[in-house]
Order: C-alpha cells, then structure tokens, then sequence
C-alpha cells in the first residue's frame, strides 16, 4: 500500500485533474490511497463563509464556490447529463443549508462544518473523473474513517480508532486498487466533522499510512522537493535530496511550508518513508525522508511574517519562576496561541506568536498579572545549521529584537529599521 497526497494546487483546475489520472496511471500495479484537499484557493473562499461581512457577501462567495467547481467539472465531463453534476449540487445544497442553518455561537465547530466541504466536493470530482477513465476506485468518506475529539479546528486523532474503522473499510481482501478521500477532516464520536488543523492534508496522509503499515507516503507538490528555503523569499534555492525525520519535523515545526508539522511523528514511529516531488515533474526524483540521520548539506532557512513579539514581567518585580510559567502556558492553551519562540530570564518572559484575531484577548488576559509590553509586524527568520555569515544575510537592514540560538538552529525576531 502506498498513500499519496495531492494538495490544492495539483487539483485547482482541470488540468491537474487529469495530471493528477496521467501521475496514478504510472503505479498500474499498487494499491493507493489517494488523499485531496480543496481545489485551489476554495478553503480561503470557504474560511469568509464562517463569519461573513453581510449577507451580500455570503451570496457573493457561495457562488464563486459553486461556479469554480462547476467550470472544473464541465471540462472534465462533456456528457451534462453525467451523474457528478447531481453529486456537486447536493454537496452545495448541503453547503448552503451549514452556511444559512448552524448556529455561530461555536466559532471553531460552525468552521470544521463549513471548510470541510472544500474536501469533500474535490475528492467527488477527482473520484468521479477516474471512474471516467475507467480506473476502478472507490471515493471514501475521510468523516467514516478518522476518528478526533470534539477538538474543533484542531481534532486529536484517536489512532486504534481510526486503524481498527480503516481496517474494516479497507480489508487485507479489498480487490479495487485506489482510494479516494479526503485530507484534513475527520469526525467526533457523535459524528460532528472536525479539521486537522490548516494544512492538515499531509497530516492525514501520515494518519493513513500509520494505520495501513503502508510502504511510503508521496506528497505532491509544485515544487522539486524540498528546498532550503522559500523561492519567494530566495532566488537561488537549493534542494534537498534527503532528510532525516529530525531535521524534517524541526524545519515543519519552526514553520517550513512543504510539510504539516504534525506528518512525521506517525511515519517516523512505523518507519515509514516519506517522499516529496513535483507533480509537474513526476519521474523527479524529489526528497526523501526517513530515520537515516545525515546531517543537511546545506543551511535552512524558514520566514514568517506578521509576527508579534510579546514581553512579560510580574507586576511585583518577581521572578519568573515555575508558577509564572505555568501560568503562561496555561493562558496561551486556553486561547490555543502556538508560541514560535520563548525565551526568559530573571524577571522577563518573551514570547513570539503569528499575529491572528487571537491577540488581543490573550494580552488581555496575561495583563490580569503581567506588565505586557508588545511589538507588531516583525519578522522571524529560523535558521537550521547556521553560522554568523547566514545570520548576517538575512539581517541586513534589519534590527534584532530577540535572537535565540541552540547548538544547530538560530531564531532571530526583527524589524525594518
């Protein structure tokens, strides 16, 4: 068994849908399990339907939605009488009806029911245009088959749960050779979808292929593999031909794209190898992770915007001890805020955190015992086998307001200066 993942760039047209048909006709003899996510950007078009400006605005994206899959699957299917187009209209009827009918006062949980459907609608077209194509597969519902909390917008997945449902679905005697389902989604006991987390495609994909002892995990992507750094960040970026598990979960965990920070942990535990290439150069030979630790040959370097720097100081000139960090942490886990870098020391705690819609209730909060002090629109560059000549290439022009440094990666918080 082998599990590959096609994100939404490899599936946003017609195009790559039957580029995505032309890549799997190339493994005739293994049995897939294909994992979709959303088409193109429709996850973003489907995020301003959780809490819309007016209704104008609702009517508006619904039917941007409606439409752009509906452009897809007119290419695909010549025949308008083909069966996908009463399938699309009951995914958007559905959508309508979540939009119109659930209540907002669950913020996260009206979100999973919403956004979901952008994988839901995808791997019914990717599904159906296959059947076209006469390659026998059958479209399985990722809801039926991984198993969460009630964690909305970031569903803990139960593990024996979900292998012992897969296994049911997909027996040792299953004949058909290809899956389709859906990434990034799955459900609570009482059926509610719930999400993985942004990105969480890869995520589910890593779930898939621990639950199945799969033989590898291919995620598709627009890129060779993986590189050094972002290309709209760097001109001339390198790529990786192999990585270890280490310097791949540390790379997705500081914020590299190209991976889902939660996706190593499970192939890692089953040893699992994972490999990422182009899917406009398939034959490519790409990345390939797994457990042989070799050290990169070249530095890393990952850039996040928007960031905002906080500091914090007890009230009463104190120091931050145990008790004050716990109760830091216990504040930044009740408004669920990733920190992307801590550092304290006698009577000062800084944290660095994406700036979101969450801040300005959690600065709130620690004022009740902190003097909080903040800066916004920063930048921080993480740096993955540094030395002082990278570090000063990537601050020119710049002002550091916090560098945290460990024996192989550096993180630099700055501004324009």
């Amino acid at each position: 068994m082998k599990v590959f993942k096609f994100g939404g760039a490899s599936v946003k047209d017609a195009a790559g849908v039957k580029n995505v048909i032309s890549i799997l006709g190339s493994y005739p003899k293994d049995e897939i399990i294909v994992v979709v996510s959303a088409m193109g950007k429709i996850t973003n078009a489907l995020e301003k339907l959780v809490r819309p400006k007016n209704k104008a605005e609702q009517k508006e994206v619904l039917e941007e939605v409606k439409q752009y899959h509906h452009k897809i699957a007119t290419e695909l299917f010549p025949d308008k009488k083909d069966s996908i187009f009463s399938v699309l209209e009951k995914d958007f009827t559905h959508l309508q009806k979540i939009v119109s009918e659930y209540p907002s006062t669950n913020h996260d949980e009206r979100y999973d029911q919403i956004v979901s459907m952008g994988e839901v609608m995808s791997s019914h077209i990717v599904s159906a245009y296959m059947a076209s194509q006469k390659i026998e597969n059958e479209c399985i519902d990722a809801r039926e088959v991984i198993c969460t909390d009630n964690n909305f917008r970031e569903g803990k997945v139960d593990f024996d749960k979900t292998r012992n449902t897969l296994q049911s679905i997909i027996p040792a005697s299953w004949k058909k050779k290809i899956a389709i389902t859906q990434g990034f989604i799955g459900s609570t006991a009482k059926k509610k979808t719930t999400t993985l987390g942004r990105e969480g495609s890869d995520y589910t994909a890593a779930i898939l292929a621990y639950c199945t002892d799969a033989e590898s995990v291919t995620i598709w992507k627009d890129v060779p593999g993986v590189l050094n750094a972002d290309p709209k960040w760097f001109d001339n970026t390198v790529k990786i031909d192999h990585l270890s598990y280490q310097d791949a979960i540390e790379l997705a965990y500081y914020g590299a794209t190209v991976i889902h920070p939660k996706t190593i942990k499970p192939l890692q535990n089953k040893n699992i190898p994972l490999f990422v290439k182009s899917f406009i150069e398939p034959a490519a030979e790409g990345t390939r992770i797994d457990n042989d630790l070799t050290q990169l040959p070249v530095p890393c370097f990952i850039f996040k915007v928007s960031q905002v720097l906080v500091s914090l100081s007890p009230k009463d000139f104190s120091f931050i001890v145990e008790e004050s960090l716990s109760h830091i942490f216990d504040v930044l886990a009740k408004y669920k805020v990733k920190t992307n870098v801590i550092q304290n020391s006698a009577i000062n705690f800084s944290l660095c955190i994406d700036d979101s819609e969450k801040v300005p209730a959690l600065l709130d909060a620690l004022r009740n015992d902190f003097r909080v002090l903040y800066n916004t629109k920063l930048e921080l560059v993480t740096i993955r086998y540094y030395d002082q000549a990278t570090i000063d290439r990537v601050s020119i022009g710049k002002k550091i307001l916090l560098e945290h440094k460990s024996r192989y990666t550096v993180q630099i918080v700055m501004q324009d200066k």
